[in-house]
């Protein structure tokens, strides 16, 4: 990576909910600017609880950083409120949408602009939402909660760029989508990063799309990063490929002949 464009670094950082449960231990992670970077791992990894650190949400759920440090362009921001940080740039989108189900896609889209202080800037936000989701152009009058899972999350995303972010974290974007809108949802963070440079952290149980798609990755499994690496390189990794595509070690295996404990023995001895 170009330490010189580093935007966002995570530095050693451990979790602990309710003073008890220690969640993340010792992870560590950085989001160079302009780029697609991926957390992946399976459920309960703890890729939610590190978007979630990152953006200061945790205190909503018993929970805190206790050790390591956030930094956001060289400035500390863990004592950052969430408020404070959509103001440098920095927006999450929530894994399972979060729509207000009774309002309008539009008027759920203009909520995210309630930082935007020009009447311009938010008309002109709205239109370049609706060029990227033309969907939702044609379902900004529908309630959202009678609209589709895929558009939810169109409206979602839709809702973050309206606040002009500089990073969006994106949580499993492709939690409970069809897998043709998976793909539609994929292409159009890409053209958004491409496009308007926005860079995304992305936390994703879908391994071989969120490959696909991203320029860096980090594996995580029980609170730590066990590997990381170019996309390319891990779609690449025989471990990787074996665990978490399902496509490598050789002959086929059964599930009695690949035991999770073998993964545990070999990335986190």
């Amino acid at each position: 990576m170009d330490t010189q464009k580093i935007v966002l670094s995570v530095n050693g950082i451990e979790v602990i909910y309710n003073h008890v449960i220690l969640v993340l231990k010792g992870v560590s992670l950085q989001v160079p600017q302009g780029k697609i970077v991926a957390i992946l791992g399976g459920n309960g990894a703890g890729k939610t609880t590190t978007l979630r650190a990152i953006s200061n949400l945790l205190q909503g759920e018993r929970g805190a950083v206790t050790k390591g440090s956030i930094e956001l362009r060289g400035e500390r921001i863990e004592n950052l409120s969430p408020a404070d940080l959509v103001q440098r740039g920095v927006v999450q989108v929530m894994e399972g949408r979060h729509c207000f189900a009774h309002l309008t896609i539009e008027e759920n889209l203009l909520t995210g602009a309630y930082t935007r202080k020009s009447k311009a800037e938010v008309a002109a936000n709205l239109e370049k939402v609706y060029a990227y989701f033309p969907r939702l152009k044609t379902r900004r009058t529908s309630q959202a909660a009678y609209t589709s899972g895929g558009e939810q999350q169109m409206c979602a995303i839709g809702r973050a760029l309206m606040a002009s972010p500089s990073m969006v974290l994106l949580d499993e974007p492709s939690m409970g989508l069809a897998p043709q809108i998976v793909e539609e949802v994929f292409n159009i963070v890409q053209d958004l990063n491409q496009k308007e440079k926005v860079t995304f952290l992305l936390a994703e149980q879908n391994t071989n799309m969120a490959l696909k798609y991203s320029d860096y990755g980090y594996i995580m499994e029980s609170g730590r990063v066990v590997m990381d690496g170019a996309a390319a390189d891990l779609a690449s990794n025989e471990d990787v490929k074996e665990f978490y595509l399902g496509v490598g070690g050789g002959e086929r295996k059964s599930f009695k002949d690949v035991k999770s404990y073998k993964r545990r023995k070999r990335w986190l001895a």
